[in-house]
Protein backbone atom coordinates (compact mmCIF):
# COMPACT_ATOMS: atom_id res chain seq x y z
CA UNK A 1 0.00 0.00 0.00
CA UNK A 2 1.29 3.38 -1.08
CA UNK A 3 2.18 6.18 1.46
CA UNK A 4 -0.69 7.79 -0.18
CA UNK A 5 -3.48 5.50 0.98
CA UNK A 6 -2.42 5.77 4.47
CA UNK A 7 -4.41 8.64 6.08
CA UNK A 8 -3.41 10.69 9.48
CA UNK A 9 -5.71 10.52 12.04
CA UNK A 10 -5.26 13.91 14.09
CA UNK A 11 -6.85 13.29 18.15
CA UNK A 12 -6.10 16.84 19.65
CA UNK A 13 -7.93 16.08 22.92
CA UNK A 14 -5.89 12.17 23.70
CA UNK A 15 -4.37 12.19 26.68
CA UNK A 16 -1.46 9.92 26.37
CA UNK A 17 -2.10 8.15 29.68
CA UNK A 18 -5.72 6.51 28.38
CA UNK A 19 -4.29 6.27 25.01
CA UNK A 20 -4.07 2.58 23.53
CA UNK A 21 -2.13 0.87 21.04
CA UNK A 22 -4.68 0.40 18.51
CA UNK A 23 -8.52 0.74 17.53
CA UNK A 24 -10.80 -0.36 14.95
CA UNK A 25 -12.63 2.29 13.06
CA UNK A 26 -15.64 1.86 10.86
CA UNK A 27 -16.86 4.72 8.63
CA UNK A 28 -20.03 5.27 6.96
CA UNK A 29 -19.00 6.96 3.65
CA UNK A 30 -22.50 8.54 2.46
CA UNK A 31 -22.30 6.16 -0.48
CA UNK A 32 -25.43 3.66 -1.46
CA UNK A 33 -23.96 1.54 -3.84
CA UNK A 34 -25.33 -1.78 -4.96
CA UNK A 35 -26.23 -3.58 -1.89
CA UNK A 36 -27.10 -0.44 0.38
CA UNK A 37 -25.13 2.23 2.75
CA UNK A 38 -21.20 1.50 1.98
CA UNK A 39 -18.57 1.85 5.06
CA UNK A 40 -15.04 1.93 4.83
CA UNK A 41 -13.15 0.23 7.79
CA UNK A 42 -9.96 0.98 9.54
CA UNK A 43 -7.32 -1.16 11.52
CA UNK A 44 -6.02 2.46 13.20
CA UNK A 45 -2.45 2.42 15.08
CA UNK A 46 -1.13 5.07 16.65
CA UNK A 47 2.31 6.86 16.28
CA UNK A 48 4.82 7.38 19.49
CA UNK A 49 3.27 10.67 20.12
CA UNK A 50 -0.12 9.32 21.18
CA UNK A 51 -1.38 12.66 19.63
CA UNK A 52 -1.83 11.01 16.47
CA UNK A 53 -1.93 7.94 14.08
CA UNK A 54 -1.82 6.54 11.15
CA UNK A 55 -4.56 3.85 9.47
CA UNK A 56 -4.22 1.39 6.26
CA UNK A 57 -7.46 -0.38 4.73
CA UNK A 58 -8.45 -3.43 7.19
CA UNK A 59 -8.38 -6.57 5.35
CA UNK A 60 -12.17 -7.61 6.12
CA UNK A 61 -14.19 -9.09 3.70
CA UNK A 62 -16.85 -6.95 2.43
CA UNK A 63 -18.51 -8.62 -0.51
CA UNK A 64 -22.01 -10.37 0.53
CA UNK A 65 -20.92 -13.12 -1.45
CA UNK A 66 -17.34 -13.94 -0.11
CA UNK A 67 -18.27 -12.94 3.34
CA UNK A 68 -21.35 -15.76 3.37
CA UNK A 69 -18.51 -18.32 1.83
CA UNK A 70 -15.94 -16.91 4.91
CA UNK A 71 -19.05 -17.58 7.14
CA UNK A 72 -19.88 -21.31 6.23
CA UNK A 73 -16.26 -22.16 5.81
CA UNK A 74 -15.80 -25.71 7.22
CA UNK A 75 -19.04 -26.02 9.08
CA UNK A 76 -20.93 -29.47 9.34
CA UNK A 77 -24.49 -27.60 8.80
CA UNK A 78 -26.30 -24.44 8.32
CA UNK A 79 -29.96 -23.38 9.15
CA UNK A 80 -31.85 -20.67 7.49
CA UNK A 81 -28.87 -19.56 5.55
CA UNK A 82 -31.21 -17.21 3.55
CA UNK A 83 -31.41 -15.10 6.77
CA UNK A 84 -27.61 -14.56 7.05
CA UNK A 85 -27.78 -13.98 3.18
CA UNK A 86 -30.66 -11.13 3.85
CA UNK A 87 -28.55 -8.86 6.05
CA UNK A 88 -25.03 -9.38 4.38
CA UNK A 89 -26.85 -7.87 0.85
CA UNK A 90 -28.69 -5.34 2.43
CA UNK A 91 -25.44 -4.32 4.07
CA UNK A 92 -27.31 -1.76 6.63
CA UNK A 93 -25.49 -3.27 9.38
CA UNK A 94 -23.11 -5.89 10.64
CA UNK A 95 -24.65 -9.60 11.23
CA UNK A 96 -24.81 -10.16 14.80
CA UNK A 97 -23.59 -13.83 16.25
CA UNK A 98 -22.70 -15.63 19.27
CA UNK A 99 -21.18 -18.60 20.63
CA UNK A 100 -22.06 -19.55 24.24
CA UNK A 101 -19.33 -22.21 26.36
CA UNK A 102 -20.94 -23.27 29.64
CA UNK A 103 -17.83 -23.69 32.23
CA UNK A 104 -17.97 -27.09 33.25
CA UNK A 105 -15.10 -29.15 33.23
CA UNK A 106 -11.14 -27.84 32.18
CA UNK A 107 -11.45 -26.40 28.56
CA UNK A 108 -9.56 -28.99 26.01
CA UNK A 109 -7.69 -28.93 22.34
CA UNK A 110 -10.93 -29.21 20.74
CA UNK A 111 -11.91 -25.26 21.74
CA UNK A 112 -9.37 -24.49 18.97
CA UNK A 113 -12.33 -25.18 16.50
CA UNK A 114 -14.76 -22.71 17.31
CA UNK A 115 -11.80 -19.82 18.28
CA UNK A 116 -10.79 -20.42 14.14
CA UNK A 117 -14.32 -20.16 13.30
CA UNK A 118 -14.66 -17.20 15.58
CA UNK A 119 -11.66 -15.24 13.34
CA UNK A 120 -13.46 -15.99 10.18
CA UNK A 121 -16.45 -14.75 11.51
CA UNK A 122 -14.69 -11.45 12.85
CA UNK A 123 -12.56 -11.21 9.30
CA UNK A 124 -16.29 -11.18 7.47
CA UNK A 125 -17.22 -8.28 9.39
CA UNK A 126 -19.30 -9.84 12.17
CA UNK A 127 -20.64 -8.63 15.36
CA UNK A 128 -19.17 -11.45 17.67
CA UNK A 129 -20.66 -12.43 21.36
CA UNK A 130 -18.96 -14.34 23.36
CA UNK A 131 -21.06 -16.13 26.12
CA UNK A 132 -19.63 -17.22 29.00
CA UNK A 133 -23.01 -19.70 29.96
CA UNK A 134 -22.48 -19.45 33.95
CA UNK A 135 -25.77 -20.35 34.91
CA UNK A 136 -26.01 -23.26 32.33
CA UNK A 137 -22.82 -24.94 33.97
CA UNK A 138 -24.63 -24.57 37.52
CA UNK A 139 -27.35 -26.45 35.92
CA UNK A 140 -25.39 -28.64 34.35
CA UNK A 141 -25.71 -31.68 36.86
CA UNK A 142 -22.16 -30.94 38.08
CA UNK A 143 -22.38 -30.05 41.91
CA UNK A 144 -20.47 -27.03 41.37
CA UNK A 145 -21.48 -23.94 44.12
CA UNK A 146 -21.88 -20.63 42.10
CA UNK A 147 -18.74 -19.21 43.70
CA UNK A 148 -16.80 -22.22 41.93
CA UNK A 149 -18.81 -21.97 38.33
CA UNK A 150 -17.84 -17.69 38.55
CA UNK A 151 -14.26 -18.66 38.69
CA UNK A 152 -14.53 -21.52 36.19
CA UNK A 153 -16.43 -18.54 34.42
CA UNK A 154 -12.71 -16.22 34.64
CA UNK A 155 -11.24 -19.21 33.79
CA UNK A 156 -12.89 -20.00 30.37
CA UNK A 157 -12.58 -16.41 29.65
CA UNK A 158 -8.40 -16.28 30.20
CA UNK A 159 -8.36 -19.42 27.93
CA UNK A 160 -10.35 -18.02 25.09
CA UNK A 161 -8.65 -14.83 24.84
CA UNK A 162 -5.26 -16.83 25.50
CA UNK A 163 -6.11 -19.23 22.91
CA UNK A 164 -7.63 -16.29 20.59
CA UNK A 165 -3.95 -14.22 20.76
CA UNK A 166 -2.17 -17.47 20.16
CA UNK A 167 -3.56 -17.77 16.50
CA UNK A 168 -3.64 -14.21 15.56
CA UNK A 169 -7.21 -13.33 16.30
CA UNK A 170 -7.98 -9.63 17.81
CA UNK A 171 -9.72 -9.84 20.67
CA UNK A 172 -10.57 -5.94 21.19
CA UNK A 173 -13.29 -6.77 18.52
CA UNK A 174 -15.14 -9.36 20.91
CA UNK A 175 -17.67 -9.35 23.37
CA UNK A 176 -17.64 -11.12 26.16
CA UNK A 177 -21.04 -11.44 28.29
CA UNK A 178 -21.22 -13.68 31.51
CA UNK A 179 -25.09 -15.42 31.30
CA UNK A 180 -26.10 -14.17 35.06
CA UNK A 181 -25.74 -10.54 33.94
CA UNK A 182 -29.21 -10.63 32.07
CA UNK A 183 -30.47 -14.05 32.68
CA UNK A 184 -31.65 -12.92 36.34
CA UNK A 185 -33.87 -9.57 35.02
CA UNK A 186 -37.88 -9.77 35.72
CA UNK A 187 -37.66 -10.52 31.75
CA UNK A 188 -35.54 -12.91 31.07
CA UNK A 189 -37.41 -14.70 34.09
CA UNK A 190 -40.45 -14.12 32.71
CA UNK A 191 -39.53 -15.51 29.31
CA UNK A 192 -38.55 -18.60 30.93
CA UNK A 193 -41.96 -19.11 32.36
CA UNK A 194 -43.78 -18.24 28.95
CA UNK A 195 -41.23 -20.92 26.86
CA UNK A 196 -41.94 -23.32 29.64
CA UNK A 197 -45.65 -23.00 28.63
CA UNK A 198 -45.72 -24.06 25.40
CA UNK A 199 -42.72 -26.47 25.61
CA UNK A 200 -43.08 -29.93 26.81
CA UNK A 201 -41.27 -32.04 29.11
CA UNK A 202 -40.54 -34.59 26.40
CA UNK A 203 -39.28 -32.08 23.87
CA UNK A 204 -37.50 -29.87 26.50
CA UNK A 205 -35.53 -33.66 27.57
CA UNK A 206 -34.64 -34.17 23.98
CA UNK A 207 -33.48 -30.96 22.88
CA UNK A 208 -30.55 -31.31 25.72
CA UNK A 209 -30.11 -35.15 25.65
CA UNK A 210 -26.89 -34.37 23.95
CA UNK A 211 -25.92 -31.54 25.96
CA UNK A 212 -26.73 -31.83 29.67
CA UNK A 213 -24.53 -34.04 31.42
CA UNK A 214 -27.24 -37.24 31.62
CA UNK A 215 -27.56 -39.06 35.07
CA UNK A 216 -29.83 -42.08 35.81
CA UNK A 217 -32.06 -39.78 38.35
CA UNK A 218 -32.78 -36.96 35.96
CA UNK A 219 -33.07 -33.05 37.48
CA UNK A 220 -35.72 -30.38 36.48
CA UNK A 221 -32.23 -28.33 35.62
CA UNK A 222 -31.49 -30.18 32.82
CA UNK A 223 -34.78 -29.44 30.91
CA UNK A 224 -34.59 -25.38 32.34
CA UNK A 225 -31.02 -25.55 30.04
CA UNK A 226 -32.02 -25.71 26.80
CA UNK A 227 -34.76 -23.38 27.24
CA UNK A 228 -32.34 -20.66 28.03
CA UNK A 229 -30.16 -21.31 25.82
CA UNK A 230 -32.57 -20.66 22.85
CA UNK A 231 -33.85 -17.59 24.78
CA UNK A 232 -29.90 -16.21 25.18
CA UNK A 233 -30.63 -15.67 21.00
CA UNK A 234 -33.42 -13.01 22.02
CA UNK A 235 -32.09 -11.15 24.57
CA UNK A 236 -28.59 -11.22 23.39
CA UNK A 237 -30.22 -9.21 20.22
CA UNK A 238 -28.00 -11.64 17.58
CA UNK A 239 -28.90 -12.98 13.98
CA UNK A 240 -26.81 -15.98 14.55
CA UNK A 241 -25.81 -18.74 16.90
CA UNK A 242 -22.96 -21.19 16.40
CA UNK A 243 -22.23 -24.18 18.16
CA UNK A 244 -21.11 -27.76 17.86
CA UNK A 245 -23.33 -30.09 15.67
CA UNK A 246 -24.02 -31.65 19.48
CA UNK A 247 -25.95 -27.83 19.60
CA UNK A 248 -28.77 -29.58 16.74
CA UNK A 249 -31.30 -30.40 18.73
CA UNK A 250 -31.35 -26.82 21.23
CA UNK A 251 -31.23 -25.02 17.47
CA UNK A 252 -34.23 -26.80 16.58
CA UNK A 253 -36.34 -26.31 19.86
CA UNK A 254 -35.45 -22.58 19.30
CA UNK A 255 -36.29 -21.92 15.76
CA UNK A 256 -39.64 -24.13 16.52
CA UNK A 257 -40.50 -21.91 19.43
CA UNK A 258 -39.34 -18.10 19.96
CA UNK A 259 -42.04 -17.17 17.24
CA UNK A 260 -44.98 -18.03 19.53
CA UNK A 261 -43.56 -15.69 21.70
CA UNK A 262 -42.84 -13.15 19.39
CA UNK A 263 -39.30 -13.26 18.18
CA UNK A 264 -37.84 -13.76 15.15
CA UNK A 265 -36.32 -16.81 13.96
CA UNK A 266 -32.63 -16.72 13.66
CA UNK A 267 -29.47 -19.02 11.83
CA UNK A 268 -27.62 -21.33 13.13
CA UNK A 269 -23.75 -22.67 12.22
CA UNK A 270 -22.76 -26.04 13.45
CA UNK A 271 -19.08 -26.72 14.04
CA UNK A 272 -18.05 -30.70 13.27
CA UNK A 273 -17.23 -32.40 16.56
CA UNK A 274 -13.28 -33.32 16.76
CA UNK A 275 -13.61 -37.25 17.36
CA UNK A 276 -12.15 -37.40 21.56
CA UNK A 277 -8.94 -40.21 22.13
CA UNK A 278 -10.87 -42.73 23.04
CA UNK A 279 -12.54 -45.05 20.47
CA UNK A 280 -16.00 -43.51 19.70
CA UNK A 281 -17.45 -40.61 20.98
CA UNK A 282 -16.39 -36.65 21.19
CA UNK A 283 -13.47 -34.43 22.88
CA UNK A 284 -15.03 -33.96 26.57
CA UNK A 285 -14.18 -31.56 28.99
CA UNK A 286 -16.00 -33.97 31.55
CA UNK A 287 -14.13 -37.33 29.98
CA UNK A 288 -10.66 -36.57 30.93
CA UNK A 289 -9.39 -39.26 28.95
CA UNK A 290 -10.72 -38.55 25.81
CA UNK A 291 -9.01 -34.78 25.62
CA UNK A 292 -5.76 -33.06 25.91
CA UNK A 293 -6.22 -30.20 28.50
CA UNK A 294 -5.28 -26.54 27.43
CA UNK A 295 -2.27 -26.29 29.71
CA UNK A 296 -1.55 -29.77 29.40
CA UNK A 297 2.28 -30.37 30.12
CA UNK A 298 4.43 -31.75 26.88
CA UNK A 299 5.32 -34.96 28.52
CA UNK A 300 1.80 -35.52 29.43
CA UNK A 301 0.56 -34.50 25.82
CA UNK A 302 2.90 -37.37 24.25
CA UNK A 303 1.68 -39.92 26.87
CA UNK A 304 -1.80 -39.39 25.92
CA UNK A 305 -1.41 -39.36 22.34
CA UNK A 306 1.16 -42.32 22.46
CA UNK A 307 -2.30 -44.17 24.57
CA UNK A 308 -4.78 -42.67 21.91
CA UNK A 309 -6.95 -45.05 19.22
CA UNK A 310 -5.23 -44.90 15.90
CA UNK A 311 -5.95 -48.17 13.78
CA UNK A 312 -3.44 -49.14 11.09
CA UNK A 313 -5.02 -47.72 7.68
CA UNK A 314 -8.05 -46.44 9.43
CA UNK A 315 -9.45 -43.11 8.34
CA UNK A 316 -12.60 -42.82 9.43
CA UNK A 317 -13.56 -41.63 13.24
CA UNK A 318 -9.61 -41.25 13.76
CA UNK A 319 -9.32 -38.62 16.23
CA UNK A 320 -5.46 -37.77 15.78
CA UNK A 321 -6.27 -37.11 11.86
CA UNK A 322 -9.76 -34.76 12.71
CA UNK A 323 -7.55 -32.86 14.77
CA UNK A 324 -5.15 -31.81 11.77
CA UNK A 325 -8.19 -31.73 9.53
CA UNK A 326 -10.38 -29.27 11.82
CA UNK A 327 -7.41 -27.61 14.21
CA UNK A 328 -3.88 -27.72 12.47
CA UNK A 329 -5.06 -27.01 9.02
CA UNK A 330 -7.83 -23.77 9.76
CA UNK A 331 -5.28 -22.25 11.87
CA UNK A 332 -1.99 -22.90 9.13
CA UNK A 333 -4.47 -21.42 6.86
CA UNK A 334 -5.63 -18.46 9.25
CA UNK A 335 -2.21 -17.13 9.12
CA UNK A 336 -0.12 -17.87 6.27
CA UNK A 337 -3.63 -18.21 3.53
CA UNK A 338 -6.20 -20.46 2.01
CA UNK A 339 -4.60 -23.50 0.57
CA UNK A 340 -1.21 -23.09 3.20
CA UNK A 341 -0.49 -26.60 4.70
CA UNK A 342 3.01 -27.65 6.20
CA UNK A 343 2.56 -30.76 8.72
CA UNK A 344 6.32 -32.27 9.66
CA UNK A 345 6.77 -35.62 11.01
CA UNK A 346 10.43 -36.59 13.04
CA UNK A 347 10.05 -40.19 11.98
CA UNK A 348 13.02 -42.58 12.48
CA UNK A 349 15.60 -42.84 10.10
CA UNK A 350 14.96 -46.60 9.99
CA UNK A 351 11.62 -46.08 9.07
CA UNK A 352 12.05 -43.30 6.41
CA UNK A 353 13.55 -40.79 8.12
CA UNK A 354 11.72 -37.26 8.62
CA UNK A 355 8.76 -36.26 6.30
CA UNK A 356 6.70 -32.38 5.90
CA UNK A 357 3.49 -33.35 4.27
CA UNK A 358 2.63 -30.13 2.70
CA UNK A 359 -1.02 -31.44 1.63
CA UNK A 360 -3.79 -32.78 3.73
CA UNK A 361 -5.16 -35.34 1.00
CA UNK A 362 -1.50 -37.08 0.66
CA UNK A 363 -1.32 -37.35 4.59
CA UNK A 364 -4.37 -39.02 4.81
CA UNK A 365 -3.94 -41.36 1.24
CA UNK A 366 -0.52 -42.01 2.90
CA UNK A 367 -1.93 -43.08 6.11
CA UNK A 368 -4.51 -45.00 4.56
CA UNK A 369 -2.56 -47.11 2.42
CA UNK A 370 -0.12 -47.79 5.74
CA UNK A 371 2.95 -45.63 4.08
CA UNK A 372 2.62 -43.84 7.53
CA UNK A 373 2.73 -45.57 10.60
CA UNK A 374 0.30 -45.10 13.58
CA UNK A 375 3.21 -44.23 16.00
CA UNK A 376 4.67 -41.78 13.04
CA UNK A 377 1.99 -40.18 12.85
CA UNK A 378 0.89 -39.88 16.77
CA UNK A 379 4.52 -37.80 16.67
CA UNK A 380 3.54 -35.11 14.34
CA UNK A 381 0.26 -34.64 16.45
CA UNK A 382 1.87 -34.48 19.76
CA UNK A 383 4.44 -32.17 18.05
CA UNK A 384 2.04 -29.84 16.73
CA UNK A 385 -0.11 -29.34 19.91
CA UNK A 386 2.47 -28.82 22.34
CA UNK A 387 3.34 -25.79 19.87
CA UNK A 388 -0.21 -24.55 19.87
CA UNK A 389 0.07 -24.46 23.94
CA UNK A 390 2.98 -23.17 24.69
CA UNK A 391 2.10 -19.88 24.32
CA UNK A 392 -1.07 -20.38 26.49
CA UNK A 393 0.86 -22.37 29.14
CA UNK A 394 3.49 -19.14 28.79
CA UNK A 395 0.25 -17.00 29.49
CA UNK A 396 -1.19 -19.00 32.33
CA UNK A 397 2.63 -19.04 33.66
CA UNK A 398 2.97 -14.84 33.80
CA UNK A 399 -0.94 -14.41 34.65
CA UNK A 400 -1.71 -14.25 38.78
CA UNK A 401 -5.01 -13.86 37.89
CA UNK A 402 -5.27 -16.80 35.64
CA UNK A 403 -3.40 -18.83 37.98
CA UNK A 404 -5.99 -17.79 40.75
CA UNK A 405 -9.16 -18.76 38.57
CA UNK A 406 -7.86 -22.81 37.82
CA UNK A 407 -7.17 -23.01 41.65
CA UNK A 408 -9.88 -21.54 42.68
CA UNK A 409 -12.60 -23.30 39.81
CA UNK A 410 -11.30 -26.52 39.87
CA UNK A 411 -10.09 -26.83 43.72
CA UNK A 412 -8.17 -30.61 44.16
CA UNK A 413 -10.65 -32.58 45.89
CA UNK A 414 -10.70 -33.53 49.41
CA UNK A 415 -9.92 -37.15 50.17
CA UNK A 416 -12.87 -38.99 52.06
CA UNK A 417 -12.17 -39.92 55.29
CA UNK A 418 -12.25 -43.53 55.62
CA UNK A 419 -14.75 -45.41 58.07
CA UNK A 420 -13.87 -47.48 60.67
CA UNK A 421 -15.63 -50.10 61.64
CA UNK A 422 -16.97 -50.48 64.94
CA UNK A 423 -16.88 -54.30 66.56
CA UNK A 424 -20.56 -54.87 68.03
CA UNK A 425 -20.96 -55.61 71.34
CA UNK A 426 -22.83 -58.75 71.71
CA UNK A 427 -22.76 -59.33 74.63
CA UNK A 428 -22.59 -62.95 76.86
CA UNK A 429 -25.94 -64.34 75.53
CA UNK A 430 -25.84 -64.83 71.71
CA UNK A 431 -25.05 -67.78 70.00
CA UNK A 432 -21.85 -69.33 70.13
CA UNK A 433 -21.10 -67.56 73.69
CA UNK A 434 -20.75 -70.25 75.78
CA UNK A 435 -18.34 -71.96 73.01
CA UNK A 436 -16.11 -68.90 72.93
CA UNK A 437 -16.36 -68.91 76.88
CA UNK A 438 -15.33 -72.35 76.95
CA UNK A 439 -12.49 -71.78 74.50
CA UNK A 440 -11.15 -68.42 76.32
CA UNK A 441 -11.16 -71.32 79.49
CA UNK A 442 -9.50 -73.75 78.07
CA UNK A 443 -6.26 -70.96 76.94
CA UNK A 444 -6.08 -70.02 80.30
CA UNK A 445 -5.77 -73.23 81.50
CA UNK A 446 -3.16 -74.04 79.51
CA UNK A 447 -1.68 -70.79 80.55
CA UNK A 448 -1.50 -71.91 83.84
CA UNK A 449 -0.21 -75.50 83.44
CA UNK A 450 2.95 -73.54 81.24
CA UNK A 451 3.62 -71.33 84.32
CA UNK A 452 3.71 -74.02 86.75
CA UNK A 453 6.62 -76.28 84.22
CA UNK A 454 8.37 -72.71 84.14
CA UNK A 455 8.35 -72.80 87.80
CA UNK A 456 9.48 -76.15 88.28
CA UNK A 457 12.44 -75.77 86.48
CA UNK A 458 13.97 -73.14 87.96
CA UNK A 459 14.03 -75.08 91.11
CA UNK A 460 16.03 -77.93 89.73
CA UNK A 461 18.59 -75.60 88.59
CA UNK A 462 19.17 -74.30 92.03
Amino acid sequence: MSQEEESAIKKPDLDAEDATESFYLRYYSGHQGRFGHEFLEFDVELNEDKKSAFSKMSDIVTDPEEQFNLITKNLQEVLNAQIIKDILEKRERPLKVYWGTAPTGRPHCGYFVPMTKLADLLKAGCEVTVLLADLHAFLDNMKASLEVVNFRAKYYEKVVKSILKSIGVPIEKLKFVVGSSYQLTEKYTLDIFRLSNIVSQNDAKRAGADVVKQVANPLLSGLIYPLMQALDEEHLGVDVQIGGVDQRKIFVLAEENLQSLGYKKRAHLMNPMVPGLTQGGKMSASDPNSKIDILEEPKQVKKKINTAFCAPGVVEDNGLLSFIEYVVLPIQELNKGAGQFEFPIDRPEKFGGPITYTSFEQLVKDYKEEKLAPPDLKTGVADAINVLLAPIREDFKNDPEFQEAQTKGYPAPVPEKKKVKKVKDKGSRHPGAIKKAEAAGDASGADEAAEKLKEAKLEESK
